[in-house]
């Protein structure tokens, strides 16, 4: 099969478009023929950090139709629509993966659509309600609105009866967030994004804040949450913050981890998934769709997903779809 591999760590240009073995389909295993895959936030920072020995196929998230199933698998089928989360192997024309990876795609689903959900809006329900314990009524910030989980993150808020503030990096950025969902958006390539929620809230901050970003901003915005609030950290695309213990005992704040993958293969992360996937297909749910590439062209969907600030998904197809 051909795929997307890389030897070395750096920038998207390490990616190389090569012919390699197909997978190996354990008893366990469903094998699909990649019809559509998510550049992912994690594809991104295991390609620049995480060292492999061998030509490796980086990727969480795809979706297709089922080519062949283990012995011992018996929730699928040959022929089967489906979308699989996994630790790697997504950039190639076929994957293996773990029948508890694997979600059924309803039908009135694109495929393309399909591939987007698990991870997204696994990622955003965590952060919400897993750990982030979001109730009706409640005003939340989601840092870094425009990519998967943040879009996913405000629908899923908004849908609960939360106030939804959201940040974005451009006017017309904006408007899109608040057409999918958001009350209130800051551009924070412009405003003081702390004080403009503190505005925003009356000066009391918000309940949550869902941070995709990190980076030198966060001690500063944890200044815009209030007494006992709440913060899910998902990721660090602004770099690694510094923080003291100070910035979170004087207001009682409680900081969560989010890693929706780590539990993925738990009974209550598969409900999570497929109930989204069902939202989806009814129009409840949505993920915008900002590029597709070709398979050969990963280094580019890569640079388009890591530097251009896409809104909602890059996608890459195999060629010989």
């Amino acid at each position: 099969m051909k795929a997307a591999v890389y030897e070395i760590n750096g920038d998207p240009e390490v990616l190389r478009y090569e012919e390699i073995a197909d997978p190996i389909v354990g008893p366990g295993d469903v094998l699909i023929a990649v019809e559509a895959i998510s550049v992912e936030g994690g594809d991104v920072h295991h390609r620049r950090l995480v060292p492999v020995s061998a030509p490796y196929v980086v990727g969480y998230a795809a979706a297709g139709v089922v080519r062949a199933v283990g012995a011992e698998v018996t929730l699928f089928t040959v022929g089967q629509r489906v979308a699989a989360f996994n630790w790697n192997g997504s950039h190639a024309e076929l994957c293996s993966v773990p029948e508890h990876f694997v979600y059924a795609v309803p039908d009135a689903l694109p495929i393309e659509v399909a591939a987007t959900i698990p991870v997204a809006f696994g990622t955003a329900h965590d952060a919400l309600f897993e750990f982030g314990q979001l109730r009706e009524g409640e005003t939340i910030l989601v840092r870094g609105g425009a990519g998967g989980v943040g879009l996913g993150a405000i629908q899923l808020a908004k849908e609960a009866g939360a106030d939804v503030i959201a940040t974005a990096s451009s006017g017309a950025q904006a408007q899109k967030l608040r057409n999918i969902g958001a009350h209130h958006v800051v551009n924070y390539t412009a405003d003081d994004v702390a004080a403009a929620i503190l505005a925003l809230t009356g000066g009391e901050g918000v309940a949550l804040m869902v941070d995709m970003a990190g980076g030198a901003d966060v001690p500063a915005l944890l200044g815009a949450v209030r007494r006992r609030g709440r913060v899910s950290a998902v990721g660090m695309s602004a770099g690694q913050p510094s923080l003291s213990y100070m910035d979170l005992i004087g207001r009682m704040l409680t900081i969560s981890g989010i890693s929706f993958g780590t539990e993925m293969h738990l009974p209550r992360a598969r409900a999570v998934v497929e109930d989204c996937l069902r939202r989806a297909a009814k129009g409840a749910l949505m993920m915008p769709i900002d590029r597709i590439y070709r398979l050969d062209d990963a280094a580019a969907a890569h640079r388009h997903a890591e530097f251009e600030r896409p809104f909602g998904r890059v996608l890459m197809r195999p060629v010989c779809r």
